[in-house]
């Protein structure tokens, strides 16, 4: 009799994520090619797709397109992990900025001016980060919102230094604070923010590769695997313990992540 914490550890392999999503479609249809291998000459479809060295290649691409999906989105966790460290003194930076601007005999209007571009900076980017979800698709309207965030950090800090480079008396002597030093981190905001659209165009990219092969209603792997699962049935018979074999091998549609 099974004891309780042997049931227990069976549940939990069951619903273990290791067995789920496009790696296990992957793993299960490498199974269901070994047991076509095994049914010997007796295993002969007629369409090309079907044939073994066809199955063999399908998998081999499969596993290029999932390894390229997981390279690309380790590009993009760090791209938006050096794109967050590069962003992230922004308000500090820019609240020193206008008290220093403040005590460098700017007039009123000027430092209104400053103040306004700064609280706009205060207000951005969006809380809604870009970092993702573990093992989630990243959701692509909140991925758009919050790049117009980060756009607009952009846009209002460079309206900063514009208006410094318009007043002679603004000399600081913190180095941090120099207009030549402000200049250098807006370009590496810049740097970092079109380093993150390029990663996750070249993630999104991938996953649509690598769901096109495994998921296209005509050719993809998941559609493959059913119509090897119907010509095993139609050779040996529904109650055949062939078909048995290979019947209960599950493949479920997963487009995330």
């Amino acid at each position: 009799m099974e004891s309780k914490n042997q049931s227990t550890n069976s549940k939990t392999a069951k619903s273990s994520p290791s067995e789920t999503g496009h790696a296990k479609n992957a793993a299960n249809f490498q199974s269901l090619i070994s047991f076509c291998i095994g049914f010997g000459a007796t295993y002969n479809p007629i369409k090309d797709s079907l044939k073994v060295t066809s199955l063999q290649d399908l998998l081999l691409n499969v596993q290029n397109k999932l390894g390229n999906t997981k390279a690309k989105k380790t590009g993009f966790d760090n791209a938006t992990n050096n794109r967050k460290n590069a962003f992230t003194d922004v308000r500090s930076l820019s609240t020193k900025i206008v008290n220093a601007y403040a005590v460098s005999g700017a007039d009123q209007l000027g430092i209104n001016n400053i103040k306004s571009v700064n609280r706009k900076i205060q207000g951005a980017p969006s809380k809604k980060s870009t970092a993702q979800a573990k093992d989630q698709e990243p959701e692509t309207k909140q991925i758009s919102n919050s790049q117009q965030s980060y756009d607009k950090m952009v846009d209002h800090f460079s309206g900063i230094i514009e208006i410094l480079t318009q007043n002679p008396s603004y000399s600081p002597n913190e180095n941090d604070l120099k207009i030549a030093a402000l200049q250098e981190k807006l370009l590496d905001m810049k740097t970092k923010n079109a380093e993150l659209i390029d990663s996750y165009t070249q993630y999104s990219n991938a996953m649509l590769e690598r769901n096109q092969i495994m998921y296209n209603p005509l050719s993809g792997l998941l559609q493959t695997a059913k119509e090897v699962k119907l010509y095993v049935k139609s050779v040996f018979g529904a109650s055949s313990p062939q078909y048995k074999q290979i019947s209960g091998i599950e493949f479920k549609v997963r487009k995330g992540d």
